[in-house]
């Protein structure tokens, strides 16, 4: 009995010593070179720290970020959505130089801004809203905004038999229906009653736009939010007021740069917007909500006109 034993435990050694060695045969290249066999865990960790930059990059790349300056409990408040634009940003400085804190939303951060809420440009609208709620409400800690200014957008032409046309008009959807969806949502959580809800139209918009058909009817959706919002029951705060601006040409730097021949007394300089901003967020000649407000600009002078 005991010699049976002996030999089963001898047979065990082996096949344990044997698997072992496979294993390390399995681990260890077959070819002779040196080089790889000594550095293969630092190519291994090499590989493995590669994997999680990358990780973290698009990680970065998909989740929206914020920054913010300490708020103080008084004083005015706004936040401008599309705070790096021409626009934006010509409104931002004109705040600031209010003393108003003033806070920003956008795909890059505005220096000038106290507050910066950045937008994952690759992310559904629906998760742009999650985490643009929650970096506003992390933001303000629980206070309220005077005015909630959208001035977001861009423009493409084409028509329906252009190359790009479903191309452009879904970038012109997400550039100003979604942001100004976007603002409302906030205006309906975080505007103080009796606060400014400002949007961006246009003119053209009003009728047909063949040349631009998906600029056009972007521009019209918001020209509906705005006569919805407005509406009893529409969500925003009570006594607040919904109003959207319909410039024709605003005189910005690109604009300038595109249309260097073209007549620029009928374009509506940026600090007259910016001006307009402050008097309706400090309901000063604030036009009945719902309202939809041409900028008509001759001979460099700008008129306020309803549609």
């Amino acid at each position: 009995m005991s010699r049976k034993r002996a030999t089963a435990t001898s047979n065990t050694v082996k096949e344990r010593h044997f698997s072992t060695t496979e294993r390390r045969r399995l681990l260890l290249p077959r070819n002779n070179n040196p080089w790889l066999v000594k550095n293969l865990f630092g190519l291994f960790l090499l590989s493995l720290l590669t994997t999680v930059a990358v990780v973290k990059f698009f990680t970065f790349v998909q989740q929206p970020s914020y920054n913010a300056k300490a708020m103080s409990s008084s004083g005015s408040k706004i936040l401008v959505y599309g705070g790096r634009g021409a626009l934006g940003s010509a409104i931002i400085k004109h705040f600031k130089a209010k003393n108003y804190w003033v806070g920003s939303i956008d795909l890059a951060n505005n220096e000038e801004a106290d507050a910066n809420i950045l937008v994952a440009p690759e992310s559904t609208w629906v998760e742009q809203e999650k985490a643009v709620l929650e970096h506003v409400a992390k933001v303000l800690e629980g206070q309220t905004l005077d005015a909630i200014l959208c001035v977001a957008g861009g423009w493409a032409g084409g028509n329906a038999a252009h190359a790009d046309f479903v191309k452009n008009a879904d970038l012109m959807w997400k550039q100003s229906v979604w942001s100004s969806v976007l603002a409302s949502a906030i205006a309906s959580k975080h505007l103080k009653e009796g606060g400014l809800l400002t949007l961006t139209g246009a003119k053209p918009a009003l009728e047909g736009t063949p040349g631009m058909i998906g600029y056009g009817m972007a521009k019209a959706a918001v020209h509906q939010l705005t006569k919805s919002l407005a509406a009893e029951g529409g969500g925003l705060p009570k006594e607040s007021s919904v109003l959207t601006i319909l410039p024709v040409t605003l005189d910005t730097p690109m604009n300038r740069k595109w249309m260097p021949k073209a007549d620029h007394s009928t374009w509506t300089p940026l600090e007259y917007v910016s001006e307009l901003m402050e008097k309706w967020a400090n309901k000063e000649e604030r036009p009945a909500s719902g309202s939809l407000v041409q900028l008509l600009t001759e001979a460099g002078i700008t008129k306020l006109v309803l549609a």
